[in-house]
């Protein structure tokens, strides 16, 4: 058990760095340039962002750490963890191109990309557990609105 809190705990600090350091591209332009955006009428007021990475960000550690305690020597523990490693760099990656870009397109192309593999994390991560793939499925839903709210953003502008 605490070696499965352990891991727990470092997924959520790795996964809340990554948050931490996309909220600080995103500053930099979401008071400025994404304010000038035509957005569409889904669009959520800006303040409800942070609170809901923040859950995401704990839920997606907590399900990173259930899994990797199951033991990195097996392999299906270290395919869903290498997926997962992949689709967090895409995440960090998606801020970097649209806030700190400016780059809606590429971004949207990126977050297509991200939702490929955060489906392929989320099989993988079944294969080992079943309660860690369902911490993420929230993370999915909320990427899926980001993508539709991102190739609205693309297309308004």
């Amino acid at each position: 058990m605490k070696r499965k809190l352990t891991y727990i705990f470092i997924g959520i600090v790795i996964c809340s760095t990554i948050g931490f350091l996309s909220s600080v591209v995103t500053q930099s332009s979401v008071n400025s340039w994404y304010l000038t955006l035509n957005k569409p009428s889904f669009n959520p007021p800006n303040w409800i962002f942070a609170p809901v990475w923040s859950v995401l960000y704990i839920m997606m550690g907590i399900s990173a750490g259930w899994v990797w305690a199951k033991g990195f020597h097996h392999k299906w523990v270290k395919t869903g963890l290498y997926h997962f490693g992949f689709q967090l760099l895409l995440n960090g990656l998606w801020s970097i191109v649209f806030f700190g870009l400016k780059q809606p397109l590429l971004a949207l192309l990126i977050i297509v990309a991200l939702l490929i593999v955060l489906a392929l994390t989320i099989k993988w991560f079944k294969v080992v557990s079943k309660f860690a793939a369902y911490l993420l499925t929230p993370y999915f839903l909320w990427v899926c609105f980001a993508t539709a709210l991102n190739f609205k953003i693309w297309e308004l502008n």
